[in-house]
């Protein structure tokens, strides 16, 4: 028996996975850049404001690749098929890791 998350277009499993990669790889890019600028200068008057950035930046990234995996989660999960409400969720989720990537 195949799963209803398998009935999900192949394009929208790929975008799914491309972004959460990116994601992933925001996330570790700022926290490499914060890891450096600390070392290298601490936390002074004058990293305060692009440490607090590169926080903020750590904190969409992750809340965006929490709500994907959650989602995607829901819908693997829901059976025999996702609400439409889900799905909307989903849709919207995906609309918004894309545009806190750009």
């Amino acid at each position: 028996m195949v799963s209803e998350v398998a009935k999900l277009p192949d394009e929208t499993f790929s975008t799914i996975f491309s972004l959460q990669r990116r994601l992933l790889e925001r996330i570790d890019e700022a926290t490499a850049t914060d890891a450096a600028i600390f070392e290298r200068f601490g936390e002074v008057e004058e990293t305060r404001p692009e440490l607090e950035e590169l926080q903020s930046i750590r904190e969409r990234s992750t809340s965006a690749y929490t709500r994907l995996y959650t989602l995607l989660l829901r819908v693997a999960e829901a059976q025999p098929v996702a609400s439409s409400a889900t799905l909307n969720l989903f849709t919207g989720a995906i609309d918004r890791a894309d545009t806190s990537l750009r």
